[in-house]
């Protein structure tokens, strides 16, 4: 008795079940002719140039069933050709994830590679063309689509290499500017120092010249006279400033500034001689004292 009570129980239960999933699968075939429906009215708008009804009724479409693979493609197509190459692919990829069957699969990557063909990710569409072909080797169009994105990655392969070495010869062009510059800057920065020791070699120069070329007044000297009479022995002051601005340096005189200077020591020594005569005249002062 027990034995015939489970049995029956077992009975129901399949039963149950085959009920549930008939029930399911009539729903899905249900929803599946309405996704169908919506497809058609969706290609209908499509040819009539409406993007914008037919965007709507491919999207309720698919998501009214995940088995309609063809919504989401002819959605992906409506915008590859919209040039909307994102939403394009991303309606591609999902007919390809739904598609069971080989063919729905062969078309879904052949066109999810040309859309990496439009956006030159030629490394990405070498490998869409190769799942198409995968899902259907005698499609020549793939073929040759797959022939063309590796010429297309060799070339774009080549070109980065072309720019990276384009770029090393910049960056080596940069740093030998860089370098000139450095040197330039080292060849200023001795030409100032070799300026500045001139300047000051001149300069002392210039000192020099005044203390031995200038008739400096002598300590005690006598009256107010002699005074006068050695500023006016005195050579222009001003006119020997700038002759001596002019002078080069002590290595570089020429011959006629060396008589030059031979003739004003010679000058200066006649004038001393002039100054120690005048005094032997004076001599001694006279006592005007009247002796009473």
């Amino acid at each position: 008795m027990y034995k015939i009570r489970l049995m029956f129980i077992l009975l129901l239960f399949v039963g149950w079940t085959s009920h549930a999933q008939d029930e399911a699968m009539k729903e899905a075939e249900k929803a599946l002719r309405a996704s169908t429906d919506l497809t058609w009215e969706a290609n209908k708008e499509l040819t009539a140039n409406d993007f914008k009804g037919a965007g709507s009724d491919y999207t309720r479409a698919i998501s009214k069933s995940g088995e309609n693979v063809v919504a989401p493609f002819n959605l992906g197509t409506a915008y590859y050709n919209r040039e909307s190459y994102g939403e394009a692919f991303g309606r591609f990829k999902q007919a390809g994830e739904k598609a069971g069957e080989k063919p729905q699969k062969h078309k879904a990557f052949h066109n999810m590679g040309n859309v990496f063909m439009k956006n030159k990710e030629y490394q990405k569409a070498v490998e869409a063309y190769k799942e198409a072909l995968r899902n259907n080797p005698n499609d020549d169009e793939t073929r040759y689509n797959l022939a063309l994105a590796k010429k297309m990655l060799e070339k774009q392969q080549d070109e980065q290499k072309n720019d990276q070495n384009e770029g090393g010869d910049d960056n080596k062009d940069q740093q030998d500017q860089k370098d000139q510059n450095q040197d330039q800057n080292n060849e200023g920065d001795n030409q100032k120092d070799n300026e500045g020791e001139q300047n000051e070699d001149e300069n002392k120069d210039k000192g020099d010249e005044g203390e031995n070329g200038e008739d400096k007044p002598e300590e005690n000297s006598e009256g107010d006279g002699d005074k006068k009479k050695e500023q006016q022995q005195k050579p222009n002051e001003g006119e020997q400033s700038e002759e001596q601005k002019q002078q080069p340096r002590p290595n570089q005189l020429s011959k006629q500034q060396i008589q030059n200077l031979l003739e004003a020591m010679q000058n200066e020594e006649k004038k001393v001689q002039e100054k120690m005569e005048a005094r032997k005249v004076r001599g001694k002062k006279i006592k005007n004292e009247k002796d009473w």
